[in-house]
């Protein structure tokens, strides 16, 4: 048996290294990430693969979150994957607060270090009562999906906290989909250590609602 087996590992020995150096190359260099969840609506939506970039801000052991070098920090606007221990899964979110940031919500309105975030867009409604608008943080413009504003739509328990300051060594993350994301407001701050890289562009999409075909519009679609 031991015989038969050796004799098998010696005849593929090139396909057991190329899955080794690809399984090294996924964990260390760059992977992909299905996202099931609507938390990054209209950013990401169920069923995108994104393009992760894992040397994006550290250079790690493989298969481990050892940095050997650290690259880069993530920004304010960063697409960030990371290892939550709070919610013991991956999650995908964009980073908010930087260290030492201060922050705030009050109905949907952010505010970071006194500087009152501004929101513009078509107020695009939705069948859920639910609006897209355009955020401007700080210099960064993005789509996000809210329940309302103040005067406008129904509050939820998520649209206020604060203000906040981040520690340092952490993040504050939310997601795009404002009133229906598990981020900072349940979490709490994100460490560092567990971000594990970032991403700016969708590989491939699949439609939950229609027998999962692919998205071909939504093919190495940016972020």
């Amino acid at each position: 048996m031991m015989k038969r087996l050796i004799k098998l590992l010696k005849q593929n020995r090139s396909l057991l290294l190329f899955l080794s150096l690809m399984l090294v190359f996924r964990s260390a260099v760059a992977d992909w990430n299905h996202v099931p969840t609507g938390s990054m609506k209209p950013t990401i939506i169920e069923g995108d693969r994104l393009l992760v970039n894992k040397m994006a801000y550290d250079l790690r052991v493989p298969f481990t979150h050892i940095s050997i070098a650290k690259l880069a920090d993530p920004q304010r606007g960063d697409i960030v994957i990371f290892d939550s221990k709070a919610s013991n899964k991956k999650l995908v979110k964009r980073v908010i607060g930087l260290p030492t940031d201060s922050v705030s919500m009050h109905d949907n309105v952010l505010s970071i270090n006194g500087n009152t975030l501004t929101y513009s867009g078509s107020h695009t409604l939705h069948s859920d009562g639910s609006e897209t608008r355009t955020e401007n943080l700080l210099g960064l413009n993005h789509q996000i999906k809210v329940a309302g504003f103040s005067g406008q739509g129904v509050m939820t328990p998520q649209s206020s906290f604060g203000p906040i300051t981040v520690p340092e060594g952490h993040y504050l993350v939310l997601g795009d989909n404002r009133d229906n994301s598990g981020d900072s407001r349940m979490i709490g701050f994100v460490p560092r250590t567990e971000i594990v890289g970032r991403s700016s562009s969708v590989v491939f999409s699949a439609n939950y609602d229609n027998y999962y075909l692919p998205r071909q519009e939504r093919f190495f679609h940016s972020l």
